[in-house]
């Protein structure tokens, strides 16, 4: 048993084709496939090849499990399922952060720490004025979120458990202000300053839709959307976005640069950009009467399907069925029950559901199949999309930078590589070239 880990071991030997053995401990963790300890492959000289990491763990983690056979994810042990439908985001912050969920006197406080932590410093508004008004949102969430580093590099100790947490509550409560304001100066409108009388995701969507000449109330249903969205994203184990951060982190980069970081590796299409990907599919595709066409593309290989499959789950993801209740929730309640968007996205998805070229390639839908008509109707542009998820992801990222920093054995994270490049040879100037 690991003292430090308390992760039983076992051992796995390998045997290489020169007849030299080695023999590596197998470690098992409370859930989830068992691994084996590479680090003393090194003693043979050679090392392994695995593109992606998809088969490699990266780090040790109490925050997040994901079964993609069975199609599970829990925070902390809770299902998603539960937290999405019971539990409101804060409280899940909480949970993320602390490992248990909070009691009615804790939550309280949590939610006042973070609360008195959304406004932005007058100068850090400033920074926007830089930025085109055509730029996108995330180029400029990267560049703000980054900036927070010149405001409070009075207490980035990432060593000191203070100074760490009061970059978490500053990272949870600026990232949505910071998002809003994006928007805001993205359609040319004053920003919004956050209420603190207002709930978190209240706040919000007031930053985002409410202008001074007119009283904005944030309609419940429509809050309680958006809270499921941020839950059922605020993290999901060591992706792109969350290894990118705890690599920046490794270095002992500030917390800010961490985040920033975090949110350029999400931004990518592959990632972050999914449900914007999967919206503007249903929109190509235009038409309920074009789905059987657009099906047999898919098929031919003449189109790609967006929005079905994803590369950890293999089975229905647990997302997925609450943000497709959650779809028609809010279409329901915007008078969009007969959206054209939606019912296409329904016939689609009753076609990958029953015709067995889908089942067999197990393309369920996932969650952003859902979430970008979610969004859509909550009145969110969809260069917004990825800002959205950032805004949610926040707390992932923080939750597993902070769990880092506590580690005894932390490294500077280094891949490696398998060199195909050219042998060595010898420089030759250039009148003999």
């Amino acid at each position: 048993m690991d003292k430090e880990l308390g992760l039983k071991k076992r051992v796995a030997t390998l045997t290489l084709d020169d007849g030299r053995q080695i023999e590596l401990p197998m470690m098992s963790g409370t859930l989830g496939p068992d691994v084996i300890d590479i680090n003393a492959l090194s003693k043979l000289g050679v090392f392994t090849y695995d593109p992606a990491f998809f088969s490699t763990a990266s780090c040790t983690s109490k925050i997040t499990f994901i079964d993609g056979d069975a199609g599970l994810l829990y925070y902390r042990g809770f299902p998603i399922e539960q937290l999405a439908q019971g539990g409101d985001f804060l409280e899940v912050c909480y949970l993320l952060l602390e490992g248990e969920l909070p009691t009615a006197e804790k939550l309280m406080a949590f939610k006042h720490k973070v609360t008195m932590h959304t406004m932005v410093h007058d100068q850090l508004m400033k920074f926007f004025n830089g930025f085109r008004r055509d730029a996108h949102p995330m180029a400029v969430m990267v560049g703000v979120v980054g900036a927070l580093s010149a405001f409070y590099h009075e207490s980035m100790d990432i060593n000191n458990p203070d100074d760490r947490d009061l970059a978490c509550m500053r990272l949870l409560g600026k990232v949505p202000t910071i998002a809003a304001m994006a928007y805001k100066y993205h359609i040319g409108q004053p920003f919004m300053y956050p209420q603190n009388n207002l709930t978190y995701v209240e706040n919000f969507l007031h930053m985002m839709f409410a202008v001074p000449s007119e009283e904005y109330v944030p309609n419940p249903i429509l809050v309680k959307a958006l809270e499921r969205i941020f839950i059922l994203h605020a993290d999901h184990e060591q992706n792109a976005s969350t290894s990118t951060v705890r690599l920046a982190g490794s270095s002992g980069a500030n917390p800010y640069a961490c985040m920033a970081s975090g949110i350029a590796a999400l931004w990518g299409p592959a990632h972050g950009g999914a449900n914007e990907a999967a919206l503007n599919m249903l929109e190509e595709i235009g038409d309920i009467a074009h789905v059987a066409q657009f099906v047999q593309d898919v098929k031919d290989k003449k189109r790609l399907l967006m929005g079905f499959g994803h590369r950890v789950y293999k089975n229905m993801d647990p997302r997925a069925s609450v943000m497709r209740d959650t779809c028609y929730e809010v279409l329901k309640e915007q008078g969009l029950e007969n959206d054209k968007l939606f019912k296409l996205a329904m016939e689609l998805e009753q076609i990958a559901l029953s015709d067995p070229y889908f089942i067999e390639r197990k393309l369920y839908p996932n969650v952003d199949f859902y979430s970008g008509i979610v969004l859509r109707a909550l009145g969110i542009p969809t260069n917004m999309f990825t800002v959205i998820f950032a805004v949610g992801r926040t707390i992932g990222w923080v939750a597993q930078w902070n769990e880092m920093m506590t580690e005894s054995n932390r490294k500077i994270g280094r891949p490696r590589q398998l060199y195909i490049g050219a042998d060595r040879r010898d420089y030759i100037s250039t009148d003999k070239r």
